[in-house]
């Protein structure tokens, strides 16, 4: 089990968590090792753009959303060098990235699940 399978189940349980992933696949957005918060998400309301915390094809990665199908309740995970990881479900799509190193991202924080009950 990698660090975001643990970090993914703390989410898919209701946590908002900040760590520091690591890799260059999300250049300039995250670099390797900054810190992000990541709180539970409610996917209907994601939108092209957002990083996400998913599940793709048994990986889990902190991507953004390059497509969605709402009919389907599905969103197609890429990295941000154009790379697409795949299509997976809304129950497969942990959590929003609400911040990079401190910095808010834009509309993120409405998504939440939380925001959804408040």
């Amino acid at each position: 089990m990698g660090v975001l399978d643990g970090v993914a189940a703390r989410v898919a349980g209701g946590a908002t968590v900040e760590f520091r992933p690591s890799g260059s696949s999300m250049v300039p957005l995250i670099r390797s090792r900054q810190p992000v918060v990541v709180a539970p998400v409610d996917p209907t309301k994601l939108e092209l753009g957002d990083i996400v915390l998913a599940r793709v094809a048994g990986a889990v990665y902190l991507h953004l959303v390059s497509a969605v199908d709402p009919a389907r309740r599905r969103v197609q995970i890429s990295n941000n060098r154009g790379r697409v990881n795949g299509w997976t479900s809304h129950d497969r799509v942990f959590g929003i990235c609400l911040s990079v190193d401190g910095s808010p991202r834009a509309g993120a924080a409405h998504k939440t699940r939380a925001a959804e009950a408040g």
